[in-house]
């Protein structure tokens, strides 16, 4: 039901050549489960809606994962290297930081710094040169053994996980 009502709402029942946009942007939050949803929704583009990526239609909306600010500036921070340097912009200890867990997180009013003219877009290029299919094939297929093994080979715990 949900692959059908993104079909009616993008107007590709039966072709793409009717999208009804130029650009499909998926917004999930910046942490892991957000992660994994829109890997998922890049799997039912991958393998029901090539077209859309393959003609530049699919993209990925950057959210912020901290906002650091002081009485006259707020930053938006999208990786720990922008929080270090905002930190040090606003004042260092005096700055106050909050960490976003989500979208749902984030004040309505504050959606305007990160969501148009100046929002963050990343293209979703599946050619065969980046080799999309076949990971997306590995992480997503019946392999279940391969993954199992790829993962505890793979696993890396920090200190922040454990906290």
């Amino acid at each position: 039901v949900e692959i059908y009502n993104l079909m009616q709402s993008l107007d590709i029942e039966e072709t793409v050549d009717h999208l009804r946009y130029q650009k499909v942007i998926l917004a999930t939050d910046a942490d892991v489960d957000g992660l994994h949803i829109r890997n998922l929704m890049i799997t039912v583009f991958v393998r029901f809606f090539d077209r859309v990526i393959r003609e530049g239609h699919l993209y990925i909306l950057e959210t912020p994962l901290f906002r650091v600010r002081n009485k006259k500036e707020t930053v938006y921070c999208y990786s720990d290297e922008e929080r270090v340097a905002a930190i040090a912009r606003c004042g260092g200890k005096q700055a106050e930081i909050t960490r976003f867990k989500g979208l749902g997180e984030i004040d309505p009013s504050e959606f305007k710094h990160f969501i148009g003219p100046t929002m963050r877009l990343t293209p979703v290029d599946s050619s065969r040169d980046h080799g999309i299919p076949e990971t997306i094939g590995f992480y997503m297929g019946r392999n279940t053994p391969e993954r199992r093994e790829y993962i505890m080979g793979n696993l890396v715990i920090t200190e922040d996980a454990l906290s």
